[in-house]
């Protein structure tokens, strides 16, 4: 994914050998079949740090039958325990803000996962680290480019969530610098990352239309029955970021304290107002 591409890159630039464990990397893995730790063993020879990056909104099984429940749950949970069996110590699962106190699937599996790794570091077999990013902004991600195109229409029309609920959107470049000095820190247990800016996502749409030199937009609500009717039209769709589970995880905040970011990352994020040149750039 675009967040495991862009950690990718800061850890090569920290001088790490970087073995990208994903069906288009060299060392190609099928993680939907990666059920039992014997069959996570054989990868671990040689490493020193594993980070889990893998997500999907929802279940895929046109791709070597990649539900939710084996790529967020199974597979990680039989990585991790793995690495116990291995002795790399220092693991690091990307999960998601929101994933407490939200029944999609998405979170439920997510959430699993999260709660192994964290039982591991409990019981001194791991050093186990959970971070739980806002809403990541980044050229490849699927959320961002729907946030695009919508900057490009004159009207908005958009569910009362996207004008209600706040998030608070980071880089994918500067998450994954802030996520490589964690790992290299003794921190363990579960990490919070939001950027420096609590917006709704209409905002968010709003000010990438105004960094993209248009006039403001004319918004309009839509309602309740249409936006269910368009989250289910968006579930027939495997590669449409919106759907029912986006729905239902933008119906609550996810927003945090900025503070961590700006510790982790040295310096204060990237702001809403100034995110498309970033969106642009080749590091993103």
């Amino acid at each position: 994914g675009f967040i495991g591409q862009a950690l990718a890159s800061q850890l090569r630039l920290q001088g790490f050998h970087v073995l990208a464990a994903s069906r288009q990397a060299q060392n190609a893995i099928n993680y939907g079949a990666m059920r039992s730790t014997a069959d996570w063993l054989p990868h671990l020879q040689n490493v020193q740090i594993v980070i889990n990056a893998v997500g999907s909104l929802r279940d895929q099984p046109g791709t070597g039958g990649a539900d939710l429940e084996t790529l967020h749950h199974q597979a990680p949970q039989a990585l991790f325990d793995a690495c116990a069996q291995a002795g790399v110590r220092r693991v690091l699962q990307l999960s998601a803000l929101g994933v407490e106190g939200n029944d999609t699937d998405y979170a439920r599996t997510k959430r699993a996962a999260d709660a192994h790794l964290l039982q591991l570091t409990a019981q001194g077999l791991l050093d186990g680290l959970v971070v739980r990013p806002s809403i990541v902004i980044g050229a490849r991600g699927a959320s961002t480019q729907l946030f695009l195109n919508l900057a490009r229409l004159p009207v908005l029309v958009l569910p009362a969530v996207m004008r209600e609920r706040l998030i608070q959107p980071v880089i994918a470049s500067e998450l994954a610098e802030a996520m490589v000095r964690l790992l290299l820190s003794p921190t363990t247990g579960v990490v919070e990352l939001g950027g420096p800016v609590q917006l709704t996502m209409a905002a968010m749409i709003a000010s990438l239309r105004q960094q993209a030199g248009h006039a403001a937009p004319v918004a309009i609500t839509l309602p309740r029955v249409a936006t269910l009717a368009s989250a289910r039209l968006g579930d027939a769709f495997a590669a449409s970021p919106w759907c029912s589970a986006s729905l239902e995880l933008a119906s609550h905040d996810n927003s945090c304290d900025p503070a961590p970011l700006a510790h982790w990352l040295g310096r204060i994020p990237t702001a809403p107002g100034q995110m498309l040149k970033a969106i642009h750039s080749k590091n993103t």
